[in-house]
């Protein structure tokens, strides 16, 4: 591959981590491509900052592999760059007698997944670790850890360069046409042409992917995640992170408690659907982009599965005390006056024609362009993985093959 031109659509961590992926182990010529201008404006510059250790993912799946490796190649790789890399824990807590049995699995794809210092704890051995939480048992994982994914992700684009690749910012994506000689992409006011290209384009995936002739059968729906931060004191009454049993039918964790590496402690996310890709609050609409999400069967075959549990996220979203009520389910000594508005982030969530959604990671290839459909948590945690992932795939599928 030394001396191929790869392109890669997209500067958040999973874009620049494939792009440093070909230039430095495979010798490539890589130029990355994106709207904004900066890395990491989207997905990964709005997130908490966990580092997921992997407990909760299918065993086997793309998402339970790639999570456990890249939480390690990670560490090794905010060590190497005196980056932050706290291992703070997380206990997933049980509040009440009938979450035991969830408690349970999430146990046992913990051990079937090899997270390493996995406990289960009983009711005093949680507040042991947190005190001021409550609940009948948790588990514990002691490895589970946070970080600063925008400062990984500036490293990283600097680590593209250093290799001799280009990341070109307020390059948006206007045009791509294959051809015999290549895949031409034209950015801005500039035309490039690529042997190979690699879309990473999160909240724009589906735009991008109809450029490139494959619309394909997963859409692209924006979830805004939304967060309250703890006030002064308050902080000290939560050590690491604070999680709920997860309800298996969603992708999404429900309300939690989590530090953050500058100290501060969040409480969220929800989980509403935006009304725009970039829908980043309620007055963010865009009609046209509203359009495209609710044209999409699979968002209102969604739309009729869940409409009590989405009416339930936007009571949550609009009033106050029903983030709180979240929070003191696990720290009761939370009060009101304990909580302001932070910034939130929008989740690109993939959604099948049926309505599913898309749990594991999706990457397809499709000739000389490789399109990651579904990239969602925790995909800053396993991005170097996921890089070498794909890099394995493209290099097994060679030029012009499906």
């Amino acid at each position: 591959m030394t001396g191929e031109r790869i392109g890669v659509v997209g500067a958040g961590i999973l874009g620049l981590a494939i792009a440093r992926e070909f230039a430095r182990v495979h010798g490539a010529e890589v130029t990355v491509l994106d709207k904004e201008d900066r890395v990491a404006a989207h997905q990964t510059g709005r997130n908490s900052g966990v580092v997921h250790a992997g407990i909760y993912y299918t065993p086997g799946s793309l998402k339970a592999r790639l999570c456990r490796e890249g939480m390690a190649m990670l560490k090794a790789y905010c060590a190497e760059h005196a980056l932050p890399y706290d291992e703070v824990g997380k206990l997933v807590v049980a509040v009440d007698s009938t979450e035991r049995a969830g408690l349970r699995r999430v146990a046992e794809r913990a051990r079937a997944n090899g997270v390493p210092g996995i406990a289960v704890l009983d009711g005093l051995g949680l507040r042991e670790i947190e005190p001021h939480a409550i609940g009948v048992g948790a588990v514990h994982s002691p490895h589970t850890a946070i970080t600063d994914f925008a400062a990984v992700a500036r490293r990283v684009a600097a680590d593209v360069e250093d290799n001799g690749g280009s990341v070109r910012l307020s390059h948006p994506v206007r045009a791509i046409r294959e051809g015999s000689r290549g895949v031409r992409v034209r950015a801005g006011d500039a035309e490039f042409t690529f042997d190979r290209l690699v879309v990473c384009a999160g909240l724009g995936t589906d735009s991008v992917a109809r450029m490139t002739g494959r619309a394909g059968d997963v859409r692209i729906v924006p979830f805004r995640g939304e967060f309250h931060r703890l006030l002064g004191s308050a902080r000290d009454l939560v050590n690491g992170l604070i999680y709920p049993v997860p309800d298996p039918r969603y992708p999404f964790l429900g309300v939690h408690l989590t530090r953050r590496v500058d100290g501060e402690v969040l409480v969220g996310p929800n989980a509403v659907m935006a009304l725009a890709y970039e829908g980043y609050s309620w007055g963010r609409v865009v009609p046209s982009e509203l359009r495209d999400i609710l044209a999409w069967e699979g968002t209102r075959r969604m739309a009729v599965k869940h409409w009590r549990t989405g009416l339930s996220e936007v009571y949550g979203s609009l009033a106050k005390r029903a983030f709180l009520a979240g929070a003191q389910r696990f720290v009761p000594a939370l009060s009101k006056d304990d909580l302001a508005p932070a910034d939130g982030g929008v989740r690109a969530q993939a959604v099948a024609r049926d309505g599913g959604l898309l749990d594991d990671f999706s990457i397809d290839v499709h000739g000389d362009v490789v399109l990651v459909r579904n990239a969602p948590s925790p995909a800053a945690t396993s991005s170097l993985a996921i890089a070498r992932h794909v890099a394995s795939v493209v290099l097994s599928k060679g030029h012009g093959t499906n």
